[in-house]
């Protein structure tokens, strides 16, 4: 194997055979290939893409490269939600346990923070005594047991791309959509799933902000499931605004313990339940999405989710005892409330700058090696298109001190913008993606 010359092919718009990709891969992760010539030939795949057979290819040598959960002689079925990231998006902390009420399991591998959107695995852990570094044999037994587990990607699981995807955060090659395609599935791909179910996020709070190119990544994203043999959905759901009402890790797990007492915000309620429906569709436990809603919100008012939700809780060391008193979660050490500086209509909540406000109070990170607050965020009760008068609160800034708490002011009057007229919002939900196109919701 003649590494320039597989860049030289693919810089002029060759491809690469299937041998080729895996050789590639194997060569890589263990070391024998340098960085400065990988790196030359992720930036080759940035320009001149993967055709779908290379794409496939590739997903499967990552995924490979490592173990992945293993559930044969299990007839139940196993459905996992992965969202492409945003700002107070906890959907999955209910998501998870609420499906598993409808004899679903959920075998679910999160990620942390990246860049301005918080991650699954830091609000989970600002939980006392929660682990989410699980061996793959763990978290099987914690699935046929439970069915759910919520867990940090494995150091067994896919190591390839652990590799490529830290070479792709420093040589400009992350936003591609076959290499964000091959690093998300190879890892879902791992948890011996029968069903898939991806939330794309779009708008100015998104990793992708464009909506065609939403669209096309989960495309992508659906296609290449189907080649691995894994039926997959992707709803588009709204990233113009944060989801919800709290950002940062402890006030969101508090935000799910109200979600799981009748108290969720509408617009949280809406994008789980949507999501629900599919997994459950997916899944085959349901062939009516009507009669799936149905199902999902009566485990919701019957207390089944949120039994669920302390089950999986205590079997990952956690203490339960936070559904019942969330002042069990850790807090912050200050709180001020933000207020409305004129009278108008709430125009824009910038979700952007709130996720990257939460770094800078503490909440998330810079750099990989940076502690986490899990106490300090915003909950932000103003949503575009509200009245609001001079003076009236509209949020409040959890912080450990009193510069946190300036620095939570000046991040949400750059992110909260008040004037006249109509905000101009995306759909929450816009399109329902399948194998067979593209579906433009009402």
């Amino acid at each position: 194997m003649v590494i320039p010359s597989l860049i030289e092919r693919k810089r002029d718009g060759g491809t690469l055979t299937p041998a080729e990709w895996r050789a590639l891969v194997e060569a890589y992760t263990a070391g024998n290939v340098p960085d400065y010539q990988m790196s030359a030939l992720l930036m080759a795949v940035v320009w001149r893409g993967l055709a779908a057979e290379e794409l496939a290819a590739l997903t499967d040598a990552m995924l490979e490269s490592g173990d992945r959960l293993r559930f044969e002689g299990w007839a139940t079925p196993r459905v996992d939600k992965h969202s492409t990231g945003g700002v107070g998006d906890k959907v999955s902390l209910i998501l998870a346990p609420l499906v598993a009420t409808c004899g679903v399991a959920v075998p679910m591998m999160s990620g942390r923070g990246l860049g301005h959107t918080g991650g699954t695995i830091d609000k989970l852990e600002s939980i006392p005594g929660f682990r989410t570094a699980l061996s793959l044999r763990e978290a099987e037994a914690l699935v046929r047991q439970n069915g759910v587990a919520m867990l940090s990607p494995s150091p067994e699981v896919t190591p390839a791309d652990r590799k490529l995807y830290a070479l792709r955060d420093v040589s400009g090659t992350v936003p591609a959509i076959p290499l964000i395609t091959a690093s998300i599935l190879s890892k879902k791909l791992a948890e011996g799933l029968t069903g898939l179910v991806l939330d794309v996020k779009t708008g100015s709070g998104a990793f992708i902000p464009e909506l065609n190119r939403s669209l096309e990544l989960a495309r992508t994203m659906i296609e290449t499931a189907h080649r691995h043999g894994v039926p997959t959905v992707a709803l588009v759901t709204a990233m113009d605004r944060p989801l919800g009402r709290a950002c940062g890790n402890a006030l969101e797990i508090e935000e799910c313990i109200n979600a799981f007492q009748g108290h969720g915000p509408a617009d949280l309620m809406e994008v789980t339940y949507a999501l629900g429906v599919e997994m459950l569709l997916v899944a085959g436990v349901e062939k009516d999405p009507a009669k799936a809603r149905h199902r999902l919100e009566k485990g919701m008012q019957d207390g089944s989710a949120a039994k669920k939700f302390a089950t999986m809780i205590e079997a990952q060391g956690g203490d339960p005892r936070i559904l019942e008193d969330p002042g069990l979660l850790p807090q912050a050490a200050m709180v001020e409330v933000w207020r409305a500086p004129k009278k108008g209509t709430v125009l824009q909540v910038e979700p952007k700058r709130v996720g990257y406000g939460v770094i800078e109070l503490g909440g998330g990170r810079s750099k990989v090696e940076d502690p986490v607050d899990p106490g300090v965020g915003f909950v932000i009760s103003a949503r575009p298109g509200d009245k609001a008068e001079a003076g009236e609160p509209l949020a409040s800034i959890f912080a450990k001190d009193q510069a946190g708490i300036e620095a939570g002011m000046r991040c949400l009057s750059e992110a909260i913008t008040i004037g006249s007229g109509k905000p101009i919002l995306l759909p929450l939900i816009s399109h329902r993606v399948t194998i067979a196109g593209v579906e433009e919701l009402g």
